[in-house]
């Protein structure tokens, strides 16, 4: 038997892998972008099959497909959501900027399932490619579609469950540091007291934050343009089509999505794309700051702050014994890296609505999609490999926090900023407290001086010793 088949399209004949169930268009350009080997993710595939399947759902109902037909895509497409074939989504992420290729490797794969399920073979084409399966749409609309689609659905099953969870779980080690007195830091100079808990309560807030902002832009995503084919036109789509196609995919995600109101813009640009990208890396900066913070607070033991300790995970290096790094925040931090560049892509590629079509449509879904993977992936990791686990050096704190100048700040009331500022010079020239410093100077007797600086209290709001 031949290892390949001949399938035919507009430019003539192909040779195709006879095991393969894409088709001419699929081959043609597998063949001309061998580019980078990255492919599409399961849940852009996924998108995919969602709205082939509701498009034959949605033709069938209007009367203009039969329902043997509709039934057979039905069925190749629940293949393709669920991710039976995808090692037969083979094209490059780099190709037509329109996605065109994706789209008929889609029909492809599609129609030869379906086919061959109603007793033909492959290449047949008794349910066509274009005819049947792409009836009443457009790679213009389909590619825009599954981008907010797999977007919003990874957003929702991927994304918004992780954060939650990473939010939780700073909140509860805010609970359980908030006893822990230490040195603030402003400008990386010791400042005046804060709690522990509080820093991992400001952490919990920006996370807070990001699930809003997230949720947001989820919003705009949900506007789909299926319907408006070719330019937004909406040429060869039938009245009733897209509502009743985009019910369908509501219906199949368990997610609420709505047609445009404006099939142009939502055709021809990706404002929408880029605020959610937007969204993920106002995120990604958030996660880079916590991350940073945790492995600074941590470094030593012996030069460094070393007021937390992190759990010892993995070996920290090669050469030197005992070493133990802060490895979940590095990962933490090349994660939030690679989504502030995705996140460039996305916004250069929202550069590129040419009249009336984007034309970079398949490496911003990639980017928007990786970078949901990852940020989900990364906060899972360091939730369950770092955050949990993280403890407080009490004695570490306190040691650090006496030897501040900065609580000197406290003592402006009772004996005014300017003595106030040589006892913060003598006590960092000396590297004695201020406590001692204060005693030494014969400023104020030992029980104002014990309600002046009441560290406790300078980490909240109101006049230290009232």
């Amino acid at each position: 038997m031949s290892d390949y088949r001949i399938e035919n399209d507009s430019l003539g004949e192909v040779r195709v892998p006879a095991d393969a169930w894409y088709a001419a268009q699929t081959q043609r350009a597998l063949d001309n972008f061998p580019i980078s080997g990255i492919r599409f993710s399961r849940r852009f595939i996924q998108a995919l099959g969602t709205i082939k399947m509701s498009a034959a759902k949605s033709n069938r109902d209007l009367g203009i497909l039969d329902a043997e037909k509709a039934d057979l895509i039905v069925a190749a497409a629940e293949r393709v959501r669920s991710g039976e074939v995808d090692d037969q989504f083979v094209l490059d992420i780099f190709q037509t900027g329109s996605g065109t290729s994706s789209n008929m490797n889609t029909n492809e794969v599609i129609s030869n399932l379906a086919t061959v399920a109603a007793g033909g073979a492959k290449g047949d084409k008794t349910v066509h490619p274009n005819d049947h399966v792409n009836m009443s749409q457009s790679s213009n609309d389909v590619i825009p579609t599954a981008m907010h689609v797999s977007a919003v659905v990874a957003l929702q099953e991927d994304l918004l469950p992780s954060l939650e969870a990473f939010r939780d779980a700073l909140l509860e080690k805010a609970s359980e540091l908030d006893d822990v007195v230490k040195s603030g830091r402003t400008h990386l100079m010791d400042a005046t007291p804060v709690r522990l808990g509080q820093e991992f309560g400001g952490y919990a807030a920006q996370i807070s934050q990001s699930i809003a902002r997230v949720k947001g832009s989820m919003e705009e995503l949900r506007e789909l343009a299926l319907g408006g084919t070719a330019t937004g036109t909406g040429i060869n789509c039938p009245d009733g089509f897209a509502t009743g196609a985009i019910a369908y995919i509501s219906e199949t995600t368990g997610l609420a999505f709505r047609e445009t109101d404006n099939h142009f813009a939502a055709q021809a640009a990706k404002d929408a794309f880029v605020q959610a990208s937007g969204s993920l890396n106002t995120l990604a900066v958030a996660l880079l700051k916590i991350a940073n913070d945790v492995r600074h607070l941590s470094s030593g033991p012996t030069s460094g702050l070393a007021e937390i300790q992190l759990p010892a995970i993995q070996p920290g290096s090669s050469i030197m014994p005992g070493k133990v790094n802060p490895v979940l925040s590095e990962a933490m931090m090349m994660v939030c890296a690679r989504v502030m560049g995705n996140h460039t892509t996305i916004t250069v590629g929202g550069q590129h609505g040419n009249f009336e079509l984007n034309v970079m449509m398949p490496v911003m879904a990639h980017a928007m999609l990786e970078s949901i993977g990852i940020l989900a992936g990364a906060m899972d990791a360091f939730r369950n490999g770092c955050l949990v686990g993280i403890k407080a050096d009490r004695e570490r704190c306190q040691e650090l926090l006496e030897l501040n100048p900065s609580i000197a700040t406290a003592l402006n009331r009772a004996i005014g900023y300017d003595m106030a500022s040589k006892v913060a010079k003598k006590s960092a020239a000396e590297k004695k407290s201020v406590r001692n410093v204060v005693l030494e100077m014969g400023l104020m007797d030992e029980s104002t001086l014990n309600e002046v600086l009441d560290v406790r209290h300078m980490t909240e709001p109101g006049i230290p010793g009232e």
